[in-house]
């Protein structure tokens, strides 16, 4: 087993994934996938201090460069992205297939200008769900979730906001 949770958080790591959601799905490590956190110093160092976890902040490229090695390694970690459109490159256009994870918990996603609010700190754009109907469509059943016990429902619940029937 190499990727045990599957999760789009706009903090991306920060002590409520750890803590939360390792106890539902262990992990040993994290892998951060956002190039301009892989590429600010500051950020990614930020990060890997968030976690007593072994952490990774990788580009996206480096990401693709590493995915087998990640399929097969012994070590669990978790996969989280900022956005749904970076988790649909990876699970989607990359084809990387995590052999354990059919669920794809989206987390906290800020409200902004143009963004649909489907829950408390639980906003997508019209771009975010494209990228979620596609992770839909590739297999993933797609939940919103801040935390397991506060789930709000399945991305089939609010797609048709979005024009997907």
């Amino acid at each position: 087993m190499s990727i045990s949770f599957v999760r789009v958080d706009d903090r991306m790591i920060h002590g409520q994934t750890v803590t939360r959601w390792s106890l539902e799905y262990p992990c040993d490590g994290l892998i951060a996938v956002n190039d301009a956190a892989a590429n600010n110093t500051v950020l990614k160092a930020a990060y890997k201090g968030a976690s007593d976890k072994k952490t990774f902040v990788w580009t996206m490229e480096h990401f693709k460069e590493k995915c087998q090695k990640v399929l097969e390694s012994d070590t669990r970690y978790f996969l989280i992205t900022k956005n749904p459109v970076d988790m649909a490159k990876i699970l989607v256009d990359q084809g990387f297939k995590p052999s354990d994870v059919k669920t794809v918990i989206i987390g906290p996603c800020n409200d902004r200008p143009g963004a649909t609010k489907l829950g408390n700190n639980q906003s997508i754009t019209q771009e975010e769900a494209e990228a979620l109907e596609k992770i839909m469509q590739a297999g993933y059943e797609v939940e919103f979730a801040l935390v397991k016990e506060e789930a709000i429902g399945n991305w089939k619940k609010f797609r048709g906001q979005f024009g997907f029937n």
